[in-house]
Parts: structure tokens; C-alpha cells; sequence
């Protein structure tokens, strides 16, 4: 699988080096609406992508991968320091305009005051359970007291290069097929000090990546990918590659990595940094209580701040590998982090599907087979928590992309609430577990909201609303019938059980 041809060199594939220079070099000459566009994520609230994804996790039945807390966005509104916009801007700017170039001094931009400042914040927005020091956000910000001394103290060991990453602590959080994926968390200071380095390095590699990349990364969400997936269908890419690769965050070779970030950076303390945190070993607490220190020879801490850019970084090559030249009869990748379909035409499948694997193999990357398959869009295959199927309208007969919730997505959905409509819940007040249905169901809506969601939602309503019922009716052992008890009316007016909306998704149909 070659990566693209054609006399211009794309984006993400660095040419000879360029000349050593500062970050505080004049940089003009690029002045998209793309460079703005992107500084503005850094700078004002949470855009759709991280709202999507807050609300999905929430909802804790999201399809999404469920990785680190990403670029640091949340639902709060946090003002980014001007000249920290200004920086990033320049960054970016640079990176479009010369795709060969290699940032130099760029170490010395991560002890600014104003730079761990902001970070501190975006990781205090971020929460999270303490690393293996066992130090939380809190014990951090919760006086100005505490706070400055502290990051006056981390300024001084990065100015100072003494600063050393301490141990990822891992824990296994539950998958839904009853597996377990490990989950890397590093200490507060090391998710300061990523996200800082995060800032200024996530610039330069977000000009580089394709387009159709729109997992972890600024003003891109699952909606979008979705809207690509099925653009490609109405041109005709109708055989569809279903790829699912084998625990990826667990083994990018970090030597290969390092190479990919070396092509776009030349500052020795920075790459000694980043591969400090790749490099840093992990600890496992025992059933028993005794902490196992194991080394970490491959992959990325699912859960450390500047994990998933590294992902994307790693995968890039393959975006633009398939992706380019864009003609017409040329597959298309659509990618989420590490989940991708390959949209081909009919016929294509077979060889795509082998030259993806060798293309894997030579990356030290391996496809789960179980999992990657080749289907038909009609079909149906899903992605990202969506069923997508190539079917004719029953109305006109013109054929169209459906997609609407999955099945498994809507089991995950009727899982979480029967945890809090049994027998063991009765004792609790009507109005707290309403609240907290309620936050359920929005977070699982503005995720799913989306095309043909009607005809889910409307079952998923019926059955919320049933499930309700039955448990009022036990927690007040009526002895009139349920709907006669708790009919609609009560539920959502009365006792303001949210419903979920059945009129089609206008942000969907755009």
C-alpha cells in the first residue's frame, strides 16, 4: 500500500528537513480560516466533538472509544492566555505552510508560567483519579495557597530538566464483552506536564493530518465521520472493509514512533521528554495489595493526556496511504483513533483487505480477523455505536444511507437503567432518580440524535417509560394497574421524566 503518489509530497510525510529555526520566527503567509478555526477549540468552550463524547461517556453506553480525556476540553468555558493562542497559531501556521519543516526550541515553551497555568486548569477540568503518588486535583487547586507554590515547583524541575515522569498506575475497567482493557493513569503532575507539551505540539501535527481522520482532535466528531461514511456511499463505494485492529494502544513500537515525531521535531529535550513517558513503567496493584512494577516496551497509556495525539500520529501515514490521490474508482478510509472502515467499490474488498494487513505488519500493528470483515453496505455494518445500512426508501424507492442507533448501543442503554430501576434502588427519593435518568437519557441522546434516530427513540422512550412505571408501582405497591397507576401524563409532567425526541435529526440530515 503506497503512500500516495503525484508530484506534491502530502501533508504527514516529511521531506528534507527544514532550516533550524525558533518558534518565535515571524511564521506568516498562512492565514486560513482552518488556523483560526483551530486556535478557537484551545480558547473558547467545548466544541461538538468533546460534548459528544462527555454526554456519550456519561451516558456509559457510548461506542466511542473510550480513551484519555483527549485535548483537555470539557463542557466548561476556560480562556485561554493570549499568548498562548498567539503561539499555537504560529505553530500551525508554520506546520501548513512548509510540511517539511522541523520545530526546533520548542522545550523552553513548556516552562512558561502562563502554559502550566492553563494546563493545570484544563486538567482540573478534566478530573480523574490520582496516579501512583495518590495526589488528586484537589489537594492541588483547592487553595492558592497550595496551588502556585506547586506550579512555581514544576516550573523549576522543567526548567532545571530535572523533572522525571513517575510510574503509570493501570487498572482494568470492564469491556461490554466481558473482557477487561487496561487503563494507564498517570500522576497529576504528568498530566500537567502532557498537556502542556500537548498545547504546543498538537499544532503541528494537526496540519499534517488527512481529513478523514476525526477521532481525538479538535472541531471533528463521530457525526462527522458518519457524514463522510455516507457520502462515500452515494458515490458509489458500496463494499465495505469492517477493520478492528488488535489492542493498538498497547503495542505502537515506541522506536517507530519516536521516528514519526522526529520528522516534524528536532529539539532533543522535547523527544527525550516524550519518550520518558512512553518509556515509563507500570504498576499493578495485586488482589493481594502488592504493587508490581512491570516495564512498558510498547504502546501508549490508555488514559495519559498526550496518548491519543500520539495515536493519530501513528496511524496518519495510513489515512493519506489509502486515501491518496483521491480519484474517482479510489477507496475511502474513514477513522475514528483506531476504529476504520474502508469504503471501496464492489470487488475491491479482497485486496484491500490484504494489503491493509501487510501495510499493519511492516508498522508492527496486527488486524483482529475476528473482528475485521468484508461486507456489503446493504447489508448493514456498524461503527462507532451506529448501524449503517444501503437501503431503498419505502416512500420513493431511492435508495439512501440509514443509520440509526445499533442494537448493542440501545442494550447498553436499557443495561444502565435497569441498574437504577430494580428492587435494590426503592428506597431512593422519586426526584434523585429521575435526576440521574435524566442525565442518562441526554447524554445517550445527544450522542444518537442523529439521521434516522426516530424509530429507536421511540422504542427506547416506550421502555424507559415502562421501566418507570413498574418500579413507582412497586415502590408505592399500588394495586391498581401500572398504566392506570402512572399512565404518560404522570410520568413526564408530574415527576419530569425526560423523553427523548422523535423528530428526525436536523444536524444529521445537513
Amino acid at each position: 500500500m503506497s503512500q500516495g503518489t503525484g508530484p506534491t509530497q502530502t501533508p504527514g510525510q516529511a521531506g528534507s528537513p527544514g532550516k533550524p529555526g525558533g518558534v518565535g520566527l515571524e511564521v506568516g503567509g498562512v492565514h486560513s480560516s482552518t488556523a483560526e478555526s483551530w486556535i478557537d477549540l484551545w480558547t473558547l468552550k467545548a466544541e461538538t466533538r468533546s460534548q459528544l463524547k462527555a454526554a456519550s461517556r456519561n451516558a456509559a453506553c457510548s461506542h466511542t472509544p473510550q480513551r484519555g480525556e483527549g485535548h483537555g476540553d470539557g463542557s466548561q468555558e476556560i480562556q485561554t492566555p493570549e499568548k498562548v493562542r498567539k503561539l499555537q497559531r504560529a505553530l500551525y501556521r508554520k506546520a501548513k505552510a512548509e510540511p517539511g519543516y522541523r520545530f526546533w526550541s520548542l522545550y523552553g515553551e513548556l516552562t512558561r508560567s502562563d502554559l502550566l497555568e492553563h494546563a493545570l486548569r484544563l486538567v482540573a477540568r478534566n478530573g480523574g483519579a490520582p496516579g501512583v503518588d495518590g495526589q488528586t486535583i484537589a489537594d492541588i487547586t483547592a487553595r492558592e495557597q497550595t496551588r502556585h507554590p506547586w506550579l512555581g515547583k514544576l516550573q523549576k524541575e522543567l526548567q532545571n530538566k530535572t523533572y522525571r515522569p513517575a510510574p503509570v498506575r493501570r487498572v482494568y475497567i470492564p469491556k461490554s464483552n466481558g473482557g477487561k482493557r487496561p487503563l494507564g493513569i498517570p500522576t497529576v503532575k504528568d498530566r500537567v506536564v502532557q498537556m502542556a507539551a500537548l498545547l504546543v505540539v498538537a499544532p503541528i501535527f494537526e496540519a499534517d493530518f488527512h481529513p478523514n481522520s476525526f477521532g481525538f482532535r479538535p472541531q471533528c466528531n463521530a457525526h462527522q465521520a458518519l457524514n463522510a461514511i455516507i457520502e462515500a456511499l452515494r458515490a458509489g463505494k458500496l463494499e465495505v472493509v469492517d477493520s478492528d485492529l488488535s489492542k493498538y494502544f498497547d503495542t505502537i513500537p515506541h522506536t517507530k514512533l519516536m521516528r514519526l515525531l522526529a520528522k516534524r521535531i528536532s529539539d532533543g529535550s522535547l523527544l527525550h521528554l516524550l519518550r520518558q513517558w512512553l518509556d515509563a513503567p507500570v504498576v499493578e496493584e495485586q488482589s493481594d495489595g502488592v504493587r508490581r512494577v512491570l516495564p512498558n516496551r510498547q504502546g501508549v497509556p490508555q488514559g495519559g493526556v498526550i496518548s491519543p495525539l500520539l495515536a493519530n500520529i501513528y496511524l496518519n501515514a495510513l489515512d493519506w496511504a489509502v486515501n491518496s490521490p483521491a480519484e474517482q474508482g479510489q477507496p475511502v478510509m474513514i477513522r475514528y483513533a483506531d476504529d476504520f472502515v474502508i469504503l471501496c467499490e464492489s470487488g475491491q474488498g479482497d485486496q484491500l483487505h490484504a494489503r491493509l494487513s501487510r501495510w499493519l505488519q511492516t508498522r508492527g500493528l496486527k488486524l483482529n480477523e475476528e473482528k475485521t470483515r468484508k461486507v456489503h453496505s446493504r447489508s448493514a455494518f456498524n461503527f462507532l455505536g451506529f448501524t449503517i445500512r444501503w437501503q431503498p426508501s419505502q416512500r420513493s424507492g431511492r435508495w439512501y444511507a440509514h443509520v440509526e442507533p445499533s442494537a448493542r448501543s440501545r442494550q447498553r442503554l436499557q443495561d444502565k437503567v435497569r441498574e437504577h430501576l430494580n428492587h435494590w434502588t426503592l428506597h431512593r427519593p422519586i426526584h434523585e432518580t429521575v435526576q440521574e435518568l435524566n442525565r442518562m437519557l441526554g447524554g445517550w441522546s445527544e450522542y444518537f440524535h442523529y439521521r434516522n434516530s426516530s424509530r429507536v427513540f421511540g422504542k427506547v422512550n416506550w421502555w424507559v417509560s415502562d421501566r418507570m412505571r413498574r418500579w413507582l408501582w412497586r415502590k408505592h405497591r399500588c394495586t391498581k394497574a401500572h398504566w392506570d397507576a402512572y399512565p404518560d401524563e404522570l410520568l413526564y409532567q408530574q415527576y419530569g421524566l425526560w423523553q427523548l425526541p422523535e423528530n428526525a435529526s436536523v444536524r444529521g440530515n445537513q
